[in-house]
């Protein structure tokens, strides 16, 4: 069947309000992980991972950073106006260059309270941090179906958005929470890893890994790799749509070098840590075989939309050595190091693995692209993994326990 197909209520499963973390452990290492292996389950702790991973395995982790994209402007009249940063306006390469720029900004944004800014006005909002007082003012440039442009401008005009953020922004944590953003979100909302600024939303499969862990990862002999993908806030909403073929997927911008793609060459085991690891690598694939097909591609035409892998690359057969071959030879002939581009790839059942051959992952919401990731991978078994999981005391969504799925 075509994943346009699925009946998203397939994907339900109850999950009771109190099953959902509030907040993390304090220790982050300590949570449960449950293994499910060839359809067999069981369960140990995460800091044992290293233990439980094939010998010969590469990780592939999310080194994405979440950035403060909830900003609160407060009216002369009391009223609140929330602006939250989703990405930068199309007139930007990508999120770096964002995050870079200085003086003003457009930004792609979504607006709680959109009711009481009325046209014309200009909100504004001071911080000061360290010693340096910084302004920042918003308005409407554009009002779109799904989203507001708004102008962004501060001072002092050096400063980066990325460091605006900072002053005047919160972490923007999952709305399931059902809270507040606490100070603690801050350092807990964020992998120990993550170093390249842009997401909305954390890369939470990473939010387990520890020192301890990747010095037993290191014992062990298993090998480490990064890549960047900057989480959008569409990752995890569930699925409106009664089904798949009325649910248009997000697109976010992935950041890889050619080092990378060789790393992916000599690796056999390659085990994303994340769903978006995995939508990472799964769609450098498809990228290279659009490289072989035609040399001649240009960056744009590189990206992976939502159902293009299932209605025209699926009946091409390339290998994943000569799909990465040809990627890393089209960036050769353009003298580029680093691949920056946007995938909107949906992987859903009926997708065909080419690179990953397993995944670190916590337990996701019901009818979410993100289960129909895991089904893809697991089949059917994901229905007594969430079971075995609901049983045995696991703790759900962002801020809750983790597993290892190895099909």
């Amino acid at each position: 069947m075509h994943p346009r197909h699925l009946s998203i209520n397939d994907y339900y499963y109850e999950l009771p309000e109190e099953r959902i973390a509030s907040y993390p452990l304090a220790v982050r290492d300590e949570s449960k992980l449950l293994v499910c292996q060839s359809g067999h389950i069981s369960e140990a702790v995460f800091h044992d991972i290293a233990n439980l991973l094939p010998a010969n395995a590469l990780l592939v982790f999310n080194n994405s950073k979440v950035v403060e994209a909830r900003i609160l402007f407060t009216k002369s009249t009391g009223g609140v106006i929330e602006v939250f940063a989703l990405e930068p306006h199309e007139q930007y390469a990508d999120i770096t260059v964002a995050m870079n720029t200085t003086g003003s900004i457009l930004y792609k944004c979504l607006v709680g309270g959109a009711g009481k800014w009325k046209h014309g006005m200009v909100l504004e909002k001071t911080a000061l941090e360290d010693g340096v007082e910084a302004k920042l003012s918003a308005s409407i440039v554009e009002r779109r179906h799904d989203c507001f442009v708004i102008e962004l401008k501060w001072h002092p005009t050096d400063l980066p958005f990325a460091q605006v953020l900072h002053m005047m922004g919160q972490i923007p944590i999952p709305p399931y929470l059902h809270r507040e953003a606490e100070q603690t979100d801050a350092l807990t909302y964020q992998t120990v890893y993550a170093i390249e600024e842009g997401s909305v939303a954390a890369p939470t499969a990473g939010l387990h890994f520890t020192p301890r862990v990747f010095d037993a990862l290191k014992q062990a002999g298993i090998e480490t790799s990064f890549v960047t993908l900057h989480v959008g806030a569409g990752t995890f909403m569930p699925v409106k749509a009664a089904n798949m073929a009325g649910h248009e997927m997000h697109a976010e911008f992935i950041d890889v070098d050619v080092d990378f793609l060789q790393q992916l060459l000599d690796k056999d085991c390659v085990i994303p840590v994340g769903t978006t690891s995995m939508r990472t690598i799964e769609s450098l694939f498809w990228m290279g075989v659009k490289a072989l097909m035609n040399p001649g591609i240009s960056l744009s035409e590189m990206e992976i939309h939502q159902w293009e892998v299932y209605d025209r690359l699926l009946d091409t057969e390339v290998s994943k050595k000569d799909a990465l071959k040809a990627l890393m030879e089209w960036m050769q002939s353009r003298g580029k190091k680093r691949l920056i581009v946007k995938t909107q790839i949906l992987i859903a059942p009926g997708y065909p693995f080419k690179i990953c051959r397993g995944l670190v992952t916590n337990f996701h919401q019901p009818k979410s692209t993100l289960l129909l990731l895991v089904a893809a991978l697991v089949g059917n078994v994901w229905r007594r993994i969430y079971e075995y999981a609901m049983e045995n005391d696991f703790r759900f969504l962002s801020y809750g326990d983790s597993s290892l799925l190895l099909p």
